[in-house]
């Protein structure tokens, strides 16, 4: 059963909400487990583990004495060790003085450095890990494409006859050879869009010839969050009829029309399960990223694929890590040269996200499934493990140059350099915040 694709139902408004909560708690538990754990490991006592702020929903304390508690405001968490004065691990000196050697080394300003250093990173650290295992579990449990442009499942388009049958492999298209899937891909991008192409398939050892639709029909295979498609209701499965009062054959010429407009309403007749209805979309400006840096496209917020899906290969857990750290990878590098490019002045600052941003997306995500909505998860605890090792005083990455500097002088920082540098840092990410907020509101 899709649990979270039934969040919507109970209202666009409270399903954005709900969906926004569910994926910021699993990421903000799994952030500050790390930091609990592995400062349990080196011997530093957690407090309390909170999932939330404001007044206590409910706790309970175990049997090593941390106090674990649900608040009243679900939009984060903390850990607060022995020895700290609030949630970004502040020093209390009150709590410290009159401890014993052995209870100090108990406390987050008390232990040795690498079990404090230790403590600190794994809280990121423990983000990428999640996403890691979302990606391969993915990829091992529902699979990817094989490599051979094998037909499984043909998409449901109007007046197309059931000419295909699962198991069929595409031997060429347009007369141009397909050996493999990604030569169907290249020579399919290729093909000029046509009402009909020939294609040749193997079946049961024999040839046979067919005339068909286009290899890249105009039929949403996915949608964007936060997209002009979404805005109006399209949804996966919608076949494109016309655009502008024009017969549409492939979904390159809706894409193409969108850059060429330049944003320009578009009017598209749409067809689903044997009804059309029409829509009029304007697409939006997006960067996006290239192999040489960003571009600007205008985009409406659908993509397709071929005429049909290839049977799913699962892999091995060998192979699954292996794709899972490659994408953990690729969304931090691309998120890192979103950062520079803007700052750079390349691309728009609009591409930062607040939380009402965020939250649109995740209930965007949940509405498209729960495959979707837990990528989504992944991709956003990627980005928060990234965020945090920032360094900037109140985040993890800003305790680590404290630390850095520990190492090298000898000695931590003054309280008093603390205290500002502490208060400097909240400004900012306050400050940060704000900026993103203001995105949300007013960037298109």
């Amino acid at each position: 059963m899709d649990l979270v694709g039934m969040i919507p139902s109970f209202g666009g408004f409270l399903g954005t909400i709900a969906a926004f909560v569910v994926a910021l708690s699993v990421i903000v538990a799994i952030h500050e487990y790390g930091h609990y754990i592995v400062g349990r490991w080196c011997g530093i006592h957690a407090e309390v583990f909170s999932l939330g702020f404001g007044p206590v929903l409910f706790s309970r304390v175990d049997k090593r004495g941390t106090k674990w508690q649900f608040a009243l405001l679900p939009f984060g968490g903390y850990v607060k060790f022995l020895g700290d004065a609030d949630a970004a691990s502040g020093k209390d000196p009150d709590a410290i003085t009159g401890l014993s050697d052995a209870d100090r080394k108990r406390t987050m300003h008390g232990a040795d450095l690498w079990r404090r250093a230790a403590a600190v990173a794994a809280g990121p650290a423990f983000n990428f890990i999640l996403s890691i295992i979302v990606f391969a579990g993915i990829f091992m449990f529902l699979g990817t494409s094989g490599d051979k442009p094998v037909i499984g499942k043909v998409a449901n388009l109007p007046g197309n006859e059931e000419i295909f049958e699962p198991g069929d492999q595409l031997l060429s298209v347009g007369g141009v050879p397909t050996p493999d899937l990604a030569t169907f891909y290249t020579v399919a991008r290729e093909t000029e869009p046509a009402e009909s192409v020939e294609y040749v398939v193997e079946r049961d050892g024999k040839e046979l010839a067919f005339e068909s639709v286009f290899p890249f029909p105009p039929v949403l295979g996915q949608l964007s969050a936060r997209s002009p498609a979404m805005a109006v209701g399209m949804e996966v499965g919608d076949v494109i009829v016309s655009l502008d009062g024009k017969p549409v054959y492939a979904l390159s010429e809706v894409q193409k029309a969108a850059q060429d407009g330049a944003g320009a309403p578009m009017d598209l007749e749409v067809w689903r399960d044997g009804e059309i209805y029409n829509v009029t979309l304007s697409p939006l400006s997006r960067d996006l990223p290239t192999d040489d840096g960003f571009e600007t496209r205008w985009l409406i917020g659908f993509s397709g694929g071929p005429f049909f899906e290839t049977p799913k290969e699962t892999l091995g857990i060998g192979n699954a890590l292996l794709g899972g750290v490659q994408q953990t990878w690729f969304v931090a590098t691309s998120s890192l040269s979103g950062m520079y490019h803007m700052i750079t002045g390349a691309i728009s600052s609009c591409n930062i996200q607040g939380p009402i941003g965020i939250a649109q997306t995740s209930g965007d995500m949940a509405s498209q499934g729960l495959q979707e909505f837990i990528w989504f998860i992944a991709v956003l605890s990627t980005a928060v493990g990234l965020l945090n090792l920032f360094p900037i005083p109140v985040l993890d990455g800003g305790h680590l140059v404290f630390h850095a500097y520990e190492a090298v002088t000898g000695r931590p920082p003054s309280d008093r350099a603390l205290q500002v540098l502490m208060a400097g840092g909240l400004a900012l990410l306050l400050s940060l915040m704000l900026f993103a907020l203001s995105n949300d509101l007013f960037c298109p």
